[in-house]
């Protein structure tokens, strides 16, 4: 038996090898061939999403739950507008709040205050100008983004006795499908105050506020005292 040298059988076992594995590829289905790690990366790579896709694909009924970024946005005009508009909810009869003396204050008095919170301890006008400053001071303050969460707090009590004035003045008016004059119910705008209310009271005030501003820097110095 004649013996190979390892200098010829290095040859003969690529040359097997390259025959074997040719012949198996070139007899392989073509689905059946593996796939090359670029091929693979390259459908497995997400699809860039479009805003079409924010709209319509299953974002569309994902809720937030970091409200930070671009999600706190919309809490800048919406606190510092409805904070404006409170203002004059507590100065009517005059500029500043509570304006003793003058025919809307003492109408707020003797048309909302006694008759319906008439079960409060004290005077009725103490009640009636504190309403004032609540929602005069409240208003400066949530719109500013100062304290907002007291501020938020206290506007929301407000609301609440407002919601239930209106109830009791003038019903539910057949709310939800019942039709006013006015075209809107009479407890429906402190409702809505209420829920902003809340939400600020919940939340914090926000970007663009002196309370973030306080609070970064009571962050940093907490920061450098625990180092």
């Amino acid at each position: 038996m004649k013996i190979l040298s390892n200098q010829s059988l290095l040859p003969n076992l690529l040359t097997v090898v390259w025959l074997i594995t040719g012949q198996t590829q070139a007899f392989t289905p073509q689905w059946q061939r593996p796939r090359s790690t670029t091929t693979i990366i390259h459908r497995m790579a997400p699809k860039e999403e479009t805003t079409w896709d924010r709209i319509t694909g299953p974002k569309l009924f994902k809720t937030v739950t970091n409200w930070q970024g671009i999600h706190a946005f919309p809490l800048v005009p919406l606190r510092i507008l409805t904070g404006l508009l409170m203002i004059h909810h507590g100065s009517e009869g005059g500029t500043l709040p509570a304006n003793v003396g003058t025919a809307e204050f003492q109408g707020f008095v003797d048309f909302v205050v006694r008759p319906y919170f008439g079960f409060l301890p004290g005077p009725v006008e103490i009640w009636a100008a504190l309403h004032d400053y609540i929602e005069f001071g409240g208003g400066i303050l949530l719109a500013l983004g100062c304290l907002t969460r007291p501020a938020a707090l206290s506007l929301l009590i407000t609301m609440m006795g407002a919601v239930y004035f209106h109830l009791s003045a003038t019903g539910a008016q057949g709310f939800p499908l019942g039709h006013v004059p006015n075209f809107s119910y009479d407890f429906e705008e402190p409702t809505l105050y209420a829920l902003i209310f809340l939400l600020f009271w919940f939340n914090g005030a926000g970007p663009l506020s002196i309370d973030s501003i306080v609070y970064q820097q009571i962050s940093q110095e907490e920061n450098v005292s625990e180092k």
